[in-house]
């Protein structure tokens, strides 16, 4: 063995779904990239997933209920699952950490899938093979369910000290978890000034989160009485989507603190010197949630399985079939989640949301379950449904629903959003209900 690939060679602590070391498991007493690790067990089918968040972990759950001998492994690089749904709440403290962290083996434990903590690092397709930190991994069937990056080349190019300092300084915290922490002791520790916040272009992660955000920051700005302002560079021509309870919480609750600004999409951003050049005018600012660009996970990438334009230039979200979730160049991968390609020409993408990305997992796993089965793969439609809170005391909150039909004419689908703008503490209680309902779906909590 040289040099690089002792370097390489992951640590044999690693866990499988029992706790047995993964060397063990494996078989060779030294890993690398290159070698070869879960080695079968049973004729079961073998669906790996990659990407534990909502919509990989739900997948995994019903994929296990659904084929019972199959071979679930799903690939997280996380050691626990963080909610980004309630971190807004979480950030001033509406909830506890121990609402929105979570031991993410219990799980795999209880529903009886593989779950391995490690890095996904490429595919190989055409050999149906994984590639991992700790060696390869073969499959029958693939979901690929990773998430969104941050695009801070969208800002930056190539100038890794300006998006390092970024993403120190002023983070996002759109990707668990560790910016998370990072974001809250930025409220924490805020002491007065302009708090700018600027949001991705769509299609982007959770798009009614940075309102709620905002406005949850600026009660806690009122009520610690802290001299701050927090202006938002929204690149959308309107508060979208929920326009109307937004606009109206800014008004009426946060007139002094809250100021949106349309149409500025981000042409410049300088974070050495504080400044943000948009579409609207340049801003200067003393602290700062830089939102860059959404765009898939890396490992839509890493597979080529990126969406075209046109003109042949990257959409930045996965190529799929929009009514059954697979690359429309490999039937056997599948896609569950934010980092999904476009749907409709209506609406676009699904909301890249945590409701969606939880009910695609379903599908997926009852479309994988089908052909399996040799049955006739049925098309589905999820929903989504959205909370956001606006005001910590009193607690109130407005809603969102998106319910999707297929055009009988076109067979395109269609989306018909109803917005709940009213704020009240009855959407705050419904809201809590939702997310109990769903951490028991796929948290077995």
């Amino acid at each position: 063995m040289n040099r690089r690939d002792f370097l390489l060679t992951p640590p044999a602590m690693a866990l499988g779904m029992a706790g047995a070391p993964l060397a063990a498991m494996a078989g060779p007493a030294i890993l690398t990239r290159e070698s070869r690790i879960l080695p079968r067990e049973g004729k079961g089918p073998r669906v790996v997933i990659c990407g534990g968040g909502w919509g990989g972990m739900t997948a995994a759950r019903y994929l296990r209920q659904l084929i019972p001998n199959a071979e679930v492994i799903l690939l997280e690089r996380n050691p626990t699952f963080w909610s980004g749904p309630m971190s807004n709440k979480w950030l001033i403290d509406v909830v506890s950490t121990d609402f929105v962290h979570h031991d993410a083996q219990h799980p795999a434990n209880v529903y009886g899938y593989t779950r391995l903590q490690t890095e996904v690092i490429g595919f190989e397709r055409e050999r149906r093979l994984v590639r991992t930190a700790h060696g390869l991994i073969d499959y029958d069937f693939l979901i690929l369910s990773g998430g969104i990056r941050n695009a801070y080349d969208a800002w930056f190019g190539n100038d890794q000290k300006a998006i390092d300092h970024t993403r120190n300084h002023y983070p996002s915290a759109y990707i668990p978890n560790a910016e998370m922490l990072a974001l809250k002791q930025k409220v924490k520790n805020f002491k007065g000034g302009t708090l700018v916040m600027t949001l991705p272009p769509p299609p982007h992660r959770c798009p009614p989160s940075p309102y709620e955000r905002a406005c949850l920051i600026a009660w806690h700005i009122k009520k610690n009485k802290i001299p701050g302002k927090i202006l938002i560079l929204d690149p959308k021509p309107k508060v979208a989507p929920i326009s109307m309870g937004y606009q109206t919480a800014f008004r009426e609750l946060y007139p002094d603190i809250i100021t949106h600004i349309p149409n500025a999409g981000v042409q410049e951003v300088d974070p050495f010197n504080k400044r943000i050049k948009t579409l609207a005018g340049e801003f200067k600012f003393d602290d700062a949630i830089l939102m860059p660009p959404h765009q898939a996970a890396e490992m839509v990438w890493q597979a080529g399985l990126i969406g075209k334009t046109p003109d042949g230039k990257p959409t930045g979200w996965a190529d799929m079939d929009p009514r059954f979730f697979h690359a429309r160049s490999d039937d056997r991968v599948y896609f569950v989640g934010d980092l999904m390609g476009h749907i409709s020409s209506q609406f676009g993408h699904y909301p890249k949301s945590a409701h969606v990305a939880n009910y695609i997992g379903r599908i997926v796993a009852r479309n994988i379950a089908e052909r399996v089965a040799g049955k006739e793969v049925i098309a589905r439609l999820p929903d989504n449904l959205c909370y956001m809170m606006v005001n910590a005391d009193p607690q109130e909150a407005i809603s969102v629903k998106f319910e999707y039909e297929v055009d009988a004419a076109s067979g395109n689908v269609h989306q018909t959003q109803i917005d709940e703008d009213v704020r009240t503490n009855d959407l705050v209680k419904e809201d809590f209900v939702w997310i109990k309902d769903k951490f028991s779906d796929f948290l077995a909590l």
